[in-house]
């Protein structure tokens, strides 16, 4: 069976060496910097022979573009990421049948641009964001023009979570501790994007957006009781803003726009995880994704176990097609 993994990562070695140039390697950077299948084509193409029917829709991996570079060297490093996934997917069809673009979040006119090239001249699938640009949220007014520009092409927006060690767990502290920055740092920022696209209306005024959420759509599945009946109180808990005249505007319960969202199935190996999101955004809304190649075998283990997970699941043959790469092909317009 066909197993097309919408959320994995790459640089292209272009991309790669300019980085380089520009960025000093550390953090989260040295450690996509650190995986032999994020640039050697090789490796690469030895983890996915390992997988019957598998093929990867690209993406840059971490960190944003607008965190490692300045404006126009951001811009630079867009085009660059983004002609060589280009590359790729023509050159190797059969492996690579799409890619999501991404782009340089710190410069909106240059995104706007960007983001027409990559989809009008390179044939993007769609466009990767993350969850907040430098700290600042997007829903600002500065990114609406993204939002509809998307809605406009009908292609999808990939999101995914930004945060770093600097993002403290307590006030009394400089930095995170044992890298709770990600482990639950990243499914709230995920979390918190989906809220704030809910609750500034973003998802009323551009009804038909499509946006795919990584790692099984953060933590909405499994806090289903607070998102839903929880926050069909708004504005119960707070006293400092009156809520209740904008959940009266919303043209639905903030539940029903969170179930809008596709997520993927980047759980770590995680069953219980999966079967979750699963129940939470059904099957029409669930796409496959292993994270490739960020795991401890650098690149097979979470494709292996993802794929382990999905087929210990029961499900029809119609909705185990759907989820490895039915919904994908839809989403994506691949024949």
């Amino acid at each position: 069976m066909r197993k097309l993994d919408i959320f994995n990562h790459i640089w292209p070695k272009a991309f790669h060496a300019r980085l380089e140039q520009v960025s000093p390697i550390r953090g989260i950077t040295k450690r996509s910097n650190d995986v032999p299948m994020m640039v050697d084509l090789d490796e690469r193409f030895r983890v996915m022979d390992m997988f019957d029917g598998y093929q990867q829709v690209l993406s840059l991996a971490s960190p944003p573009l607008e965190f490692m570079a300045p404006p126009p060297v951001a811009a630079d490093l867009a085009k660059l990421g983004n002609d060589g996934m280009a590359e790729l997917c023509e050159r190797y069809p059969d492996r690579f049948p799409a890619f999501t673009a991404s782009l340089p979040m710190n410069d909106m006119d240059a995104t706007m641009k960007e983001t027409q090239r990559a989809i009008d001249e390179l044939g993007a699938a769609g466009v990767q964001i993350f969850t907040n640009v430098n700290g600042k949220p997007l829903d600002a007014p500065e990114f609406r023009p993204l939002f509809e520009l998307m809605s406009k092409y009908d292609k999808p927006i990939w999101v995914h979570p930004a945060r770093g060690p600097k993002h403290t767990d307590y006030l009394t502290e400089q930095e995170s501790q044992y890298e709770i920055w990600w482990t639950f740092g990243w499914p709230y920022e995920t979390s918190a994007f989906m809220a704030r696209l809910v609750f500034s209306k973003i998802m009323d005024q551009f009804p038909n957006l499509k946006i795919i959420t990584h790692h099984a759509g953060g933590m909405a599945p499994f806090f289903e009781g607070r998102v839903g009946p929880g926050w069909d109180q708004l504005g119960a808990r707070t006293s400092s803003v009156d809520y209740k005249p904008l959940l009266k505007e919303l043209k639905r319960r903030p539940i029903d726009y969170f179930r809008d969202f596709y997520a993927d199935t980047a759980t770590f190996g995680s069953k219980p995880a999966l079967e979750c999101a699963l129940a939470f955004f059904g099957i029409d809304h669930m796409l496959f994704s292993s994270d490739a190649p960020f795991d401890p075998e650098r690149g097979p283990m979470y494709i292996r176990e993802t794929i382990a997970c999905i087929d210990g699941m029961d499900l029809s043959d119609d909705d185990r097609h759907k989820l490895y790469h039915g919904n994908t092909e839809r989403l994506l317009g691949l024949a």
